[in-house]
């Protein structure tokens, strides 16, 4: 791989790990562990204990724009140091991103005349991830508000394939899955892709009324939380869409079976593989609980499997399109 490659790869391997940390701040309640944004309870290295919080570097007046309600005896009663450490260190885990992405986006100069497809990709990135870090801020000021967490994930997901589009197209000699000359196989992995991307956005959706149950209804054991989101459209929607996901999975397990190229068929595995263990997980968050774990690993998985879709349709269509003979490494 190229020096440029590599650092993209960074970038990706960086941002899947950030999702898996986002899914452990949302999961623990921990989302306004820092109450302030960029500052954590009003410093750059967060307070252990409620009694190192100095209230005078609070803007309690611009907390109160988003709920009046707050005061410094509201905060003083919602500081909790493992939330606080929790969100401090999802914090932290975003800074390996910008900076592997920003250092993308230079090494892709080079690409700026032979190969401009690179370059842009390498600046929609760093675009994103500023966009996605206003948006983190914004997620905090307007307290944890419905929608805007939604968008932050989807902004994420997006960052994913263009990172994998860069790190494809930005080697020289690329690794190629020929499906056989198959289109109807290219089109049904099209089809699961946006599928996918379909029930991830309906998942945030729904971890959005977990992040609610979490919040507001403490009381409410987590093995009971199916009974109140069955009470809820988007629930009942997004769990039945998961058998077209399987059922599409299961299709292309099947025509997919001679498809040639290693890479190829690991990652024709391993979407196969994840789409299995995301209907294992919803049948126990279904059936018996909605257990943290379970939750991290189902948001998880599917950043990876987004990653797994996506290079099987580029490095499908450029077998059909680049050249037909099938390349296993990269330089």
């Amino acid at each position: 791989m190229t020096v440029y490659q590599k650092t993209a790869l960074a970038a990706l391997l960086a941002t899947i790990f950030l999702i898996f940390v986002g899914a452990i701040v949302r999961v623990t309640g921990s989302g306004l562990g820092c109450p302030d944004w960029p500052t954590c309870w009003g410093e750059l290295i967060p307070p252990t204990s409620l009694e190192q919080v100095d209230f005078d570097r609070l803007d309690i007046a611009k907390f109160q724009k988003r709920d009046p309600g707050i005061t410094k005896e509201t905060l003083s009663a919602e500081f909790n140091p493992v939330h606080v450490w929790i969100e401090f260190i999802n914090r932290l885990v975003s800074l390996p991103v910008g900076l592997f992405t920003l250092a993308t986006f230079l090494f892709s100069f080079q690409f700026l005349r032979k190969r401009p497809s690179v370059f842009i990709a390498s600046f929609s990135a760093l675009a994103l991830v500023l966009t996605n870090a206003v948006l983190g801020a914004i997620v905090v000021r307007s307290g944890l508000k419905p929608g805007v967490i939604t968008l932050h994930m989807a902004l994420a997901m997006t960052l994913l394939c263009v990172l994998v589009y860069a790190i494809y197209r930005g080697g020289d000699r690329r690794p190629q899955v020929n499906l056989n000359g198959s289109g109807s196989i290219r089109t049904l992995l099209i089809v699961l892709f946006f599928a996918c991307i379909g029930e991830g956005v309906m998942g945030s959706q729904v971890r959005e009324l977990t992040d609610e149950l979490a919040l507001k209804f403490k009381d409410i054991p987590r093995n009971v939380w199916h009974e109140t989101l069955e009470q809820k459209p988007i629930y009942l929607i997004h769990r039945s869409f998961s058998w077209v996901i399987f059922v599409l999975g299961a299709m292309t397990f099947f025509k997919t079976r001679k498809a040639t190229g290693d890479l190829g068929q690991l990652c024709l595995r391993t979407v196969c593989g994840i789409i299995l263990a995301q209907m294992v997980l919803g049948i126990l968050m279904s059936h018996v609980s909605v257990h943290p774990i379970v939750q991290v690993l189902h948001i998880g998985l599917s950043s990876i499997l987004v990653v797994a879709l996506f290079w099987l349709l580029i490095a499908s269509q450029s077998a059909g399109i680049e050249n037909p003979k099938e390349i296993n490494q990269t330089n």
